[in-house]
């Protein structure tokens, strides 16, 4: 017989499990955020005994991003109110610039500037503190204790930064308009009066609801749903995040990512439904 002492053994192969596509990966990361925020509604009911901390909250992303939010929003309104005006100067029609300004800021600019404003400010600061947590098991300690995470921690950012979303957006709403005015005054030889009639005829209340106009209101809920947005981006970014500070650059960076695209990709839809008609 032959000596098969040096016949090697066959390699086992080792299959390794495919991974998740893209979009598969896409799907699940929006799936659990959709369940976060669900889960968090479900807890509306414990926001009298967390009313301190939506008040923090509140302070936090309103007072802290105000400087920030009425320098952005006046130079926008500047920069609306000059590049409209110089090609309405060349019909004759300059009168129409406080028109345009208006509902601009109140129908788009307003809340997407504000929602930026607070995905590029409050929500990394969201990521980075559930983050830290995370990543120190904090928040394995909360569960240890029998303390629920989503309405000590995810229940506060989110009704807060929802409510002062809004606020925020009638600031900016407000101080663009005044820059506005103040472009077509200086460079557009606008007057003041013909300027603010124009506005405040474009924004007049329909009557339809609250006898608020649509285009006001309209701003205003899309500036709801993109603080609800942020802060359920940014809640679940810092709870996944793991590996140390590494991993807390991630959260942030991954929070503010998505929060932005996710208010560009919502404004159109919501645009779209409202202004179908």
């Amino acid at each position: 017989m032959k000596d098969a002492s040096h016949i090697q053994p066959a390699e086992e192969v080792v299959i390794a499990p495919a991974k998740a596509s893209g979009f598969t990966s896409f799907l699940r990361a929006e799936g659990e955020r959709v369940e976060l925020l669900l889960s968090t509604l479900r807890r509306l009911g414990h926001i009298g005994k967390r009313s301190r901390l939506i008040y923090e909250q509140m302070f936090l992303s309103g007072i802290q991003t105000l400087h920030v939010v009425l320098l952005v929003g006046l130079f926008i309104g500047m920069i609306v109110s000059l590049q409209t005006g110089i090609e309405l100067a060349k019909l004759g029609q300059q009168d129409q610039i406080g028109t345009i300004v208006a509902i601009s800021m109140a129908r788009e600019m307003g809340p997407f500037i504000t929602a930026t404003i607070l995905a590029a400010t409050v929500g990394s600061a969201i990521a980075a503190e559930l983050g830290t947590m995370s990543v120190s098991n904090e928040l394995d300690a909360l569960e240890v204790m029998s303390i629920d995470r989503l309405s000590l921690l995810v229940l506060p950012r989110l009704v807060g930064l929802a409510l002062i979303a809004p606020l925020l957006t009638l600031v900016c709403d407000t101080i663009g308009i005044i820059g506005g005015a103040f472009v077509a005054q200086a460079q557009l030889n606008v007057g003041y009066e013909m300027y603010l009639t124009s506005a405040i005829d474009a924004l007049r209340p329909t009557g339809l609801l609250l006898n608020v106009p649509k285009d006001l209101y309209a701003g205003l809920l899309k500036a709801l749903v993109f603080g609800v947005m942020i802060a359920t981006i940014a809640c679940n970014e810092g709870f996944k995040a793991k590996g140390g500070a590494l991993g807390v650059g991630r959260a942030t960076r991954a929070s503010v990512r998505d929060a932005i695209i996710g208010v560009i990709v919502i404004n159109y839809f919501m645009t779209w439904f409202m202004y179908q008609a």
